[in-house]
């Protein structure tokens, strides 16, 4: 946990300590939230993980769902959450849960969970994970710095060279060159992880066969009661980073795609990564093009009513694997976090 999870999780500690997360919710907290998750799995021990906050365990999602419950709050689809902005219902916050990328362990660890508590969930979904054809690319820039004990890369903004002999030597070599990388075009990310995968004999389709679900398991998935499908681009790529016809092609061919598939409706789409620099406002507009009900970034912040104006651009809540526990939990539902992100304002971000 580097210095600014260290500081989060400080701020958690003390917002339970005061009951900030009690006393707090009559102005911080929303009309609902939709938290984000990713993989839901048993705990593995391991020195270098830099992708950690990407899971959480399933007895977390299990404690999760129970504390939801026991403060009285509703589990809902995210059907249900855009009719509950449109008509709020005065005294009941609502929870939406939302598992991108569409990964085994969602059906394997996070159903069972889910459905022991009667939960709707979502499940959004890259046809290119299914297909085995689009990269996971920072599992495979985790599993080369792994797998390499020096790396050193031509880019095209100068060399990237870096010891990766210890579990902290790799650590902060991630953290380096994962963020060059993606603070530049996607062309160049894919290339330079490219490069580094075969230096370390890793290959690529692999990862993605061991990690996602295939379609025979995801079309059974489609019909099942309280599953919702959404769509998450054909290949999973930073939308602002591309031209607007790819970007256009990503969201339009990935509903196609998947209303072809499941034989049903596709609603729903969520933007990948979705911060700022990775999807805004021409890709909020053509998800909206694209006859999306509504569309899901990673901004930070709970669900208020001047968010019906902006379904195309809804925030999200990370369920993040460095803070499992009920200070952080119960921080998050209360919304304090983001009202003092906000300084008292609804963020809309479209």
């Amino acid at each position: 946990m580097n210095g600014r999870h260290k500081a989060i999780a400080a701020a958690f500690k003390l917002m339970a300590a005061t009951g900030a997360d009690r006393w707090s919710r009559g102005f911080a907290q929303g009309a609902g939230v939709i938290l984000t998750l990713h993989h839901v799995r048993p705990r593995r021990a391991r020195g270098f993980a830099p992708n950690a906050l990407l899971e959480i365990t399933p007895e977390f999602l299990d404690a999760t769902l129970g504390l939801v419950r026991a403060e009285g709050y509703d589990i809902v689809s995210l059907d249900e959450a855009l009719l509950r902005l449109q008509g709020p219902k005065r005294g009941r916050f609502f929870v939406a849960f939302t598992f991108d990328d569409g990964y085994r362990d969602n059906v394997e660890h996070a159903w069972p969970v889910l459905a022991k508590h009667g939960a709707p969930w979502t499940l959004f979904v890259t046809p290119g994970f299914a297909d085995r054809t689009a990269r996971l690319w920072w599992l495979e820039l985790e599993e080369a710095i792994r797998a390499l004990p020096r790396l050193d890369l031509a880019l095209p903004d100068g060399r990237f060279a870096a010891n990766a002999g210890t579990d902290a030597e790799k650590a902060r070599a991630f953290d380096r060159l994962y963020w060059r990388l993606r603070n530049g075009p996607e062309a160049i990310l894919l290339s330079a992880i490219s490069d580094l995968m075969a230096a370390a004999g890793i290959d690529s389709a692999a990862l993605v066969e061991r990690e996602c679900l295939p379609w025979e398991t995801l079309r059974s998935l489609s019909g099942a009661p309280g599953v919702t499908i959404g769509a998450h681009t054909m290949t999973h790529p930073r939308l602002a980073k591309l031209d607007a016809e790819a970007a256009r092609r990503e969201i339009v061919e990935s509903k196609a795609r998947l209303e072809a598939e499941f034989g049903m409706p596709i609603r729903h789409f969520a933007y990948p990564v979705g911060d700022p620099p990775s999807a805004g406002p021409r890709d909020f507009a053509l998800a909206r093009e694209a006859d999306f009900v509504s569309a899901v970034t990673t901004r930070p912040g709970h669900l208020a009513p001047e968010h019906v104006a902006h379904v195309h651009a809804l925030p999200r809540v990370s369920l993040n694997g460095l803070h499992q526990n009920e200070p952080a939990l119960r921080a998050l539902l209360a919304g304090l976090p983001f009202w003092l992100m906000n300084r008292g304002r609804v963020a809309v971000t479209d």
